[in-house]
């Protein structure tokens, strides 16, 4: 995929997927939250008003509070390609949310998910 488009990418549509994914799964909203906030540091409410007001991705992680300095220790492959190996910063940062998510979607314990 052309990392303009995921630029672009409306992150409550990707985040609507996200939901049904983890539901799907048994797990919640509130874990779902859990992991977003972790990585970026948004509270609900942040989470809420970048929903809201339709953010893309580029404008969703260039506003988000903090990035977890742990963030980096999320490895694995996603969409077939290693997430530490990705060279383009934002891209990277939406391929860790999608891997937190995956993971959480695959029964991961929080602990785990969340790097402790």
């Amino acid at each position: 995929m052309n990392n303009e488009r995921i630029y672009k990418m409306a992150f409550s549509k990707v985040y609507s997927l996200y939901i049904q994914k983890v539901e799907r799964k048994g797990r919640t909203v509130e874990e779902v939250h859990a992991v977003i906030g972790w990585l970026t540091g948004y509270d609900d409410a942040g989470l809420q008003a970048q929903i809201e007001r339709d953010a893309d991705f580029e404008t969703f992680f260039a506003e988000a509070p903090h990035m977890n300095p742990n963030a980096a220790q999320i490895t694995g492959v996603i969409c077939g390609v290693r997430v530490e190996e990705i060279a383009d910063p934002l891209v990277q940062k939406v391929r860790w949310l999608d891997k937190l998510v995956d993971e959480l979607a695959k029964g991961k314990a929080m602990e785990k998910i969340l790097r402790h």
